[in-house]
């Protein structure tokens, strides 16, 4: 797979020498801008253009480069993006599709939740480095062997929720963090066609969602393992100090985790009762081309250079991304935390990367809110105003 992407590089390589310098904005920092700044004087060593990294805060990347770019006043590549910026940033004419650059050894060569996370009506707009999602991360310290049904998560759970010490926790009223338990009861965001989503069509709602909500209730007061006022730093305080047996949470937090010594694991939520399988939302990160870059052909060898197995494993010995790239993980497979993860993320699906998605993240986590707030909300009613809501804010009326 890296010979065939390097196969297309050599070819445009008196083409990429040609074309002058390539301006890379990133909101990476530590070890990973290192990494970057690393790829870009190799690359600049091998084929003579020079690489300019300019670190840009991730919160004003987006909309800087929707400005900017048709101005001339973007940069070539941004490392990296989010997958759910890819429908505002398309729809907005700033992205190259880079399909047109990438072999079919390539794509065929990553997990396929990164190739439909940062794909946006049909076209891929940024080639796939590396993903994330949540996942049950357990102190070893009380769970030896995580669970994998719920009758045993919540025996482990219970088992530890006593005086200063927890069983479970996470916050329950983040959307994110809950959508493994709307899909084990058969609800999604939207109704899906093919490969497009239908947003006229919400699926949050119905039985599928109603017992999706009335289960997240029920870790608060039937389960009585999640109390009030938890949310994610004080779950995540918990399992830093050792007070807490399990959590929900993401790669992004196990620096944190090993810097407090704690010996964790990684593994999969189980199914909760009466549902399927957990399957979380998973985000992608991907290199994305200004569609006006005056330098596309050096921009995208660069940006090949990236997403290489090897690029996506000497990143992961960086800054501990998580590879989508089928050979690195296979490579990383003595890595817990790597092959905890990567079959979560196999097992997920994307977050939506359409603008209508941001309609629908703010009546979600009202809803959650009010569900938990007390034991006999009305799950049925709340639901169905969440979903009037979001169709209401979607279709603009």
């Amino acid at each position: 797979m890296k010979k065939a992407l390097f196969v297309v590089a050599i070819a445009f390589m008196g083409l990429a020498m040609a074309q002058g310098k390539l301006t890379v904005w990133t909101h990476y920092g530590g070890p990973e801008v290192t990494w970057l700044k690393e790829q870009a004087a190799k690359f600049q060593k091998a084929t003579g253009t020079q690489v300019e990294i300019v670190e840009v805060p991730f919160g004003d990347i987006q909309n800087k480069f929707i400005l900017g770019a048709p101005q001339g006043q973007a940069a070539d590549l941004i490392v990296s993006i989010p997958h759910d910026w890819v429908g505002a940033m398309a729809s907005a004419g700033v992205l190259e599709p880079m399909g047109k650059y990438a072999t079919s050894s390539y794509i065929s060569g990553l997990n396929d939740v990164a190739v439909e996370a940062l794909s946006y009506r049909g076209q891929l707009f940024a080639l796939p480095m590396f993903a994330e999602a949540v996942g049950l991360i357990y102190n070893k310290k009380y769970v030896q062997t995580p669970p994998k049904t719920w009758d045993e998560f919540l025996k482990m759970a219970q088992a530890n929720t006593s005086g200063n010490r927890f069983g479970f926790l996470y916050n329950l009223n983040d959307a994110y963090f809950s959508y493994g338990w709307f899909t084990a009861y058969g609800a999604s965001v939207f109704a899906k066609n093919g490969n497009t989503l239908n947003t006229s069509d919400v699926k949050l709602g119905g039985s599928p969602g109603d017992k999706a909500m009335s289960f997240i209730k029920d870790l608060r007061y039937k389960y009585k393992l999640v109390p009030e006022g938890v949310d994610y730093g004080v779950a995540d305080g918990a399992f830093k100090d050792g007070s807490l047996a399990m959590i929900m949470n993401g790669p992004w937090a196990l620096g944190d985790y090993k810097k407090a010594k704690i010996d964790f694991g990684i593994a999969p939520m189980p199914a909760p009762p009466g549902g399927s399988q957990w399957k979380p939302f998973v985000g992608v990160q991907g290199v994305a081309m200004s569609a006006y870059s005056k330098n596309k052909i050096a921009a995208a060898n660069f940006a090949k250079l990236l997403v290489t197995p090897e690029s996506q494993i000497s990143l992961n010995k960086a800054g501990g991304r998580i590879p989508v790239s089928k050979a690195a993980v296979a490579a990383l497979k003595n890595d817990p935390v790597v092959a905890g993860f990567s079959a979560i993320i196999a097992s997920g699906s994307p977050m939506p990367n359409i603008p209508e998605m941001g309609k629908v993240w703010g009546p979600w986590g009202n809803a959650l809110s009010q569900v938990t707030q007390k034991p006999d909300s009305n799950v049925e009613a709340i639901l169905s105003n969440m979903v009037s809501e979001i169709q209401k804010g979607i279709s603009g009326k």
